[in-house]
């Protein structure tokens, strides 16, 4: 069993933020998978089914993101997974718009969502898909960016960005952590478009 966890904020008003990223990425695998994420259960909505042959849990913490580690360490006990069987969506304000960066540990992120994460399970030893939203300029206060609506090209490269997430959680369930790794960790052009 994989749990597969996006995070996000719960409520209309953070639907199109840069910080929902991971909540979007989910819905994507949902629908291809035709995976209700909708049962409340451990301070989440969560959908039960198989992507690329594997069983697996889809997951949207209904806390807010600064609490997420506590969503998350109750659905790890709740399906009795281990960190290991855990893949974590996020956006990332330290990557440009575009980018992905696909890891296996570590704890560099300025992430108030990863942060809880770390914090309630003790490790750093889960997977994460990172999905990049650096505004283009100078930024007073990350907090207000990553809670502002998306413009209309940040929200055009977004929904790209939130598809090619959801397909490197397909290669990672398929192919394995590496040759993810290999083929989305990508550098991106300050357009948005990716480079090898």
């Amino acid at each position: 069993m994989k749990l597969i966890v996006g995070l996000g904020n719960p409520g209309p008003d953070y639907e199109w933020t840069p910080h929902n990223l991971g909540f979007l990425a989910v819905d994507v695998l949902a629908e291809r998978a035709g995976i209700r994420v909708t049962r409340p259960e451990a301070k989440s909505l969560v959908g039960r089914g198989q992507i690329a042959g594997h069983d697996v849990i889809l997951a949207k913490p209904q806390t807010m993101m600064n609490l997420s580690g506590v969503a998350v360490r109750m659905l790890l006990e709740r399906y009795e997974c281990e960190p290991a069987d855990l893949i974590v969506l996020i956006d990332e304000v330290d990557l440009p718009w575009g980018m992905l960066r696909i890891r296996d540990k570590g704890r560099n992120s300025t992430h108030n969502g990863f942060k809880s994460i770390l914090g309630s399970l003790g490790t750093d030893e889960f997977i994460r898909v990172r999905m990049g939203v650096q505004p283009e300029q100078q930024w007073g206060d990350r907090k207000d960016y990553v809670l502002c609506t998306m413009g209309r090209e940040e929200r055009r490269i977004a929904q790209e960005e939130v598809v090619e997430a959801a397909d490197a959680v397909e290669v990672i369930l398929t192919e394995g952590l590496e040759k993810a790794m290999s083929r989305f960790n990508r550098k991106a052009t300050p357009s948005g478009e990716s480079t090898e």
